[in-house]
């Protein structure tokens, strides 16, 4: 059964379709969408002959272009690769980008689709959970630079997101165990349910999807430029962000975010913002979810010194989204470094 959930962006509104089976109907691209005109697919080198090339051969004026796979070609780099590729493809104001991957090719390809001539069309259609749940939704786009993460990007709402939950079914286990910890994420936002392990069985998938995605579009429909609690979206984030940089992005980013949850739990509890009861929780759902909770030896003060990197941080000052209890999330600037550092050892 079909679920559409209506996003009312700032210029626009689209929807999120959520259908088993979806991926096999390329047509709803064309008669729901008007993607007659030219369209590029742009997706990695692992997923192309997966469903790259069956894709395009379902749309009428379609070309496949390819970008390598991994976090560390999320870059300027590789926009530029794309770009050649869009103008070969024949691309004109009026064409589309159709995203098709996880969270690093829809940042980049939306990216490239929010900058090419200024802007085309952008179709979602997200391949990991990771990016079903949390990448494709609010329209936040962009790349890596070697001093950060997501340093450079944009705002690009896509005229439709499109959810296959079947493809979930052919994730190796780490894709899973990755998307989960945002799904967790949402949970401890503002949907506690999601926290449940009776809902965290595949089986669950399309409903999983739903109620974490409901979560995100329910947060940017309200703050749709980060301009106040679409911050708490990037609970987790700061550590994530600074691990997945001192690793070289050898932790992927769901691992990095499941860790950073419990660091801002453990955070909020060692400046007196919450019981125990709660870091112990995000421990326990952690662990149930097959995330990391410790850091195997990565350098505190290395980490730390990643973060003044990081966008929330502002005039130097520290910004980090903790937590008050379940649901009941808080910015809270100037932290002090000291209480940050003690954390991170904690949790070697």
């Amino acid at each position: 059964m079909a679920e559409r959930i209506p996003v009312n962006a700032p210029d626009s509104t689209y929807d999120i379709v959520i259908e088993s089976g979806l991926m096999q109907q390329a047509d709803r691209l064309v008669d729901e969408f008007g993607l007659g005109r030219r369209v590029a697919v742009v997706t990695n080198t692992t997923l192309a002959p997966l469903y790259g090339q069956a894709l395009v051969e379902r749309l009428p004026n379609a070309a496949l272009i390819t970008m390598p796979d991994g976090e560390q070609h999320k870059t300027l780099a590789t926009v530029t690769q794309l770009y050649g590729d869009l103008v070969r493809a024949k691309l004109d104001r009026g064409s589309t980008v159709v995203a098709l991957g996880g969270g690093v090719v829809g940042d980049t390809a939306g990216f490239a689709a929010a900058t090419y001539m200024r802007g085309v069309r952008l179709v979602q259609i997200p391949t990991s959970l990771l990016s079903m749940v949390d990448s494709s939704v609010g329209g936040k786009v962009g790349v890596d630079l070697p001093e950060g993460k997501n340093l450079v990007g944009a705002f690009k709402q896509p005229d439709a997101v499109m959810i296959d939950p079947d493809v979930i079914g052919t994730l190796p286990p780490q894709e899973w165990r990755n998307g989960m910890a945002e799904v967790l994420k949402h949970g401890l936002l503002a949907d506690p349910a999601l926290l449940d392990p009776a809902l965290h069985a595949p089986e669950q998938a399309a409903e999983l999807v739903r109620r974490a995605v409901q979560v995100k579009v329910d947060v940017v429909e309200q703050d749709p430029y980060e301009k106040g609690i679409r911050a708490h979206l990037n609970l987790g984030h700061t550590f994530a962000h600074a691990i997945e940089q001192v690793t070289q992005y050898q932790w992927p980013h769901g691992a990095a975010v499941g860790f950073g949850l419990l660091a801002a739990a453990q955070l909020s509890y060692a400046l007196a913002m919450c019981d125990s009861d709660v870091p112990e929780q995000v421990e326990d759902v952690l662990a149930t979810a097959g995330l990391p909770r410790r850091l195997n030896g990565l350098d505190a003060d290395a980490i730390y010194a990643a973060m003044s990197t990081d966008k929330k941080w502002q005039n130097g000052h520290s910004r980090f989204i903790l937590l008050r209890g379940i649901a009941h999330v808080e910015i809270v600037e100037d932290v002090p470094k000291s209480t940050v550092i003690e954390v991170l050892r904690r949790l070697q």
